[in-house]
């Protein structure tokens, strides 16, 4: 993470103990994506009321845990973030009390945990971090996950050919196919942010996510693939 963009003394202790324990390789958990969802958590800050120093510290601190995509365990991600983080807090001078409290934060942050935030603080961390999930960026985050996920003794692919933005009720995979995330979390991340900012963002992002389903569906009818060249009507109404 550039320097710069780090605001608080102690942002700047704790990010190179981050950063360390950042897995070489990965795209979509990148420093990147920290960076992404630390200025978030500093914008939203004020309208969630809370310090801006924790909230960038949970920003920080809330990615851990390595465990892979595609792992049975991954809801538990936000929990083993949190058990990793009092460590690094600590070394970068967060107090006992600090420290409980960005720890709950992480612990109620995973999505596919299905936690609800318990304060305000909580609550911030879920939006930024699900932000970064949706839009032009997440996009290319599903991808950079499905590539991830995908092996030769259990390859994956960008989409089902026989029904590639999920337009019938068939049952989702989206660790095999790539585009079934879209329908399986990604567009039901929306309707959960919890502050005026992020909903407005996310929005705007979700309108990319549908534009980006639209035109995958109108080129793959046009290569004479099942595609369509409108969405489906399951996700026309997340």
């Amino acid at each position: 993470m550039r320097a710069e963009v780090l605001e608080y003394p102690r942002h700047r202790r704790l990010w190179p103990l981050v950063e360390a324990r950042l897995q070489p390789g990965e795209l979509a958990h990148d420093r990147w994506h920290l960076e992404r969802v630390y200025a978030w958590a500093m914008r939203l800050a004020p309208e969630a009321g809370v310090d801006a120093d924790l909230a960038g510290a949970t920003a920080l601190a809330h990615d851990l845990a390595v465990v892979p995509k595609e792992s049975p365990e991954r809801p538990q991600g936000g929990e083993r973030s949190a058990r990793l983080a009092g460590e690094p807090l600590a070394a970068a001078g967060y107090s006992t009390e600090e420290i409980a409290a960005i720890v709950e934060v992480v612990r109620t942050s995973s999505w596919s945990r299905g936690l609800s935030a318990t304060s305000p603080l909580g609550e911030l961390l879920q939006d930024a971090d699900r932000l970064d999930a949706i839009g032009a960026v997440g996009i290319a985050r599903v991808f950079a996950c499905a590539q991830a996920m995908s092996r030769p003794e259990r390859p994956g692919r960008f989409y089902d050919p026989l029904d590639p933005v999920a337009a019938t009720p068939r049952p989702l995979d989206d660790r095999a196919q790539a585009v079934d995330h879209f329908a399986a979390k990604l567009l039901r991340l929306a309707d959960g942010m919890h502050f005026p900012s992020a909903r407005a963002e996310a929005q705007r992002r979700q309108f990319t996510l549908r534009a980006y389903l639209a035109a995958l569906a109108y080129e793959l009818a046009g290569a004479g693939m099942p595609g369509r060249g409108d969405l489906p009507a399951q996700q026309q109404q997340q």
